[in-house]
């Protein structure tokens, strides 16, 4: 029609020369592009309404039906741009981490290392471990499950968690030493001969529980597949060779120990934040202190071993002693004597093996921990050695670039634009891991040094009432032969 060349087009009004806003929005302005051209429609059609010829049929509502549509702004139609854009599917609320705290209250895991099992004979014969678990953890398929572990599936958990969880910032429980001569002499002997190597079974056994106990008290390591594997699959885990001391593995993480301690030693790291560095010292002087006081006690288990000694043979000098007297009364309580330090003997060999079970072996396992806590320390180092690598290397990419577009070369420029894309990208990444393993970082601490508390103020406990209860009994020893003695005449 004539009359719609008159009529204003909708592109009319644009702009193509004007540049693009950061502040304006794509829907926004799609929403004013809809609003214009839905208006000249309708003009245009009641334009065509009152110039369309009489034969034409037209379509009218009754009065009856004609209501006045509601005055409703486009913005209250059409959802906000903003809306749109954030607009997720909707996914089911995630529990907080005060709901995470309840719930775990009221779940627990409690493992026990209690049997020893001895497979073939020879040097290809292993210990075999029975592991006990009982849980009301609901992820676990059985509330009570036991299995039989050798100790170097107890080695190959410890690495896979390492290599799952280290490089996040995990503190990663240790898993116990290798002890080759105890375990070739536990090989070699034969099943009447146990009793030589009953010892190291009854040390190892005590330190593989402890072992699981820390790792099912971290909130996420105990739901981990593989240590769920561990208790749970009824069967023989496939044999984790890379634990050998002698394999190609063995060697490799020889050869990369070495390297590590050489980068510690050489590479320095400028740290901003205070709380790592305070922490750093602290962890140091934490395991220097501890290193002393466990060479102290194990002095002390020393010390209360040759008390054994002397006193059996105290013992065994005064039961002599007595057969030879030919006074009564003297010889009744030199033999009295000797029973009395035979009990002795005993206290002295539990207070002893107190003293090494309890304690020594605690702070064994604390500085082994706070072995991890360094490794997990200098994991965060090397992220931040990656970061400042991809910086140093981003640097470099954009000083090439300049140099290629001052002299023209458009091919080589492009490509180092790429690789400048390549490298800020890497450099973005770099940064967000060493954020992400800081803040995992200061979240495990927090976790340790609760847990550290907690166990040490048991452990003093316990060991104050156990020296407390050999005391005491001591006390009685000498209580029942003083009347003996007074009764010498």
């Amino acid at each position: 029609m004539s009359d719609n060349n008159g009529t204003e087009s909708p592109f009319q009004n644009v702009d193509i020369s004007e540049k693009d806003d950061d502040s304006d929005d794509l829907f926004s302005s799609a929403i004013d592009d809809i609003s214009t051209s839905h208006q000249q429609q309708q003009n245009n059609r009641q334009s065509n309404d009152n110039e369309s010829p009489d034969y034409l049929p037209k379509l009218q509502l009754s009065a009856q039906q004609r209501a006045p549509l509601p005055s409703t702004p486009l913005d209250e139609v059409i959802p906000d741009s903003t809306s749109i854009l954030s607009s997720t599917p909707v996914q089911k609320k995630l529990p907080t981490a005060e709901e995470i705290e309840k719930k775990g209250k009221d779940q627990f895991i409690e493992i026990r290392v209690t049997d020893t099992v001895k497979v073939g004979d020879g040097m290809g014969s292993y210990v075999a471990y029975k592991v006990e678990t009982n849980t009301n953890i609901p992820i676990f398929k059985k509330n009570k499950l036991t299995v039989l572990r050798r100790f170097s599936d107890f080695l190959g958990l410890h690495d896979k968690l390492v290599e799952k969880y280290l490089r996040s910032g995990r503190i990663i429980p240790p898993a116990p030493e290798k002890n080759m001569l105890g375990t070739t002499k536990v090989k070699m002997s034969a099943q009447n001969e146990q009793g030589s190597s009953a010892e190291f079974l009854e040390r190892r056994r005590a330190s593989l529980e402890r072992y699981l106990s820390r790792t099912s008290a971290h909130p996420v390591l105990k739901i981990d597949p593989d240590f769920r594997e561990f208790l749970e699959a009824d069967m023989e885990l496939p044999k984790a060779t890379n634990t050998s001391a002698l394999s190609g593995a063995g060697v490799m993480r020889l050869f990369n120990k070495v390297g590590e301690t050489v980068n510690k030693m050489t590479y320095k790291m400028d740290e901003n934040d205070p709380w790592f560095e305070e922490k750093v010292l602290q962890i140091e002087n934490l395991d220097m202190q501890l290193r002393k006081l466990h060479l102290s006690v194990e002095a002390l288990v020393i010390g209360r071993k040759d008390l054994v000694m002397l006193t059996s043979s105290f013992a065994k000098s005064a039961a002599m002693l007595s057969n030879c007297e030919e006074h009564t009364s003297l010889s009744r309580a030199l033999s009295q004597l000797a029973e009395v330090e035979e009990k002795v003997e005993a206290l002295h060999n539990e207070q002893a093996n107190t003293d090494f079970s309890v304690l020594c072996e605690l702070l064994k396992d604390y500085i082994a921990l706070l072995g991890a806590i360094k490794e997990v320390f200098h994991e965060r180092v090397k992220v931040f050695q990656n970061w400042q690598h991809s910086l140093l290397m981003l640097n470099k990419k954009r000083e090439y670039k300049a140099k290629m577009d001052l002299s023209n070369r458009t091919d080589k420029g492009n490509i180092a634009s790429g690789e400048i894309a390549d490298w800020e990208a890497k450099v973005v990444r770099c940064q967000d891991e060493f954020e992400s393993i800081s803040k995992m970082i200061k979240k495990e601490m927090e976790q340790f040094e609760v847990a550290r508390v907690k166990e040490f103020k048991e452990v003093i406990i316990t060991y104050l009432e156990n020296q407390m209860n050999h005391q005491t009994q001591l006390i009685k020893y000498w209580e029942t032969f003083l009347p003996e003695a007074k009764a010498i005449a």
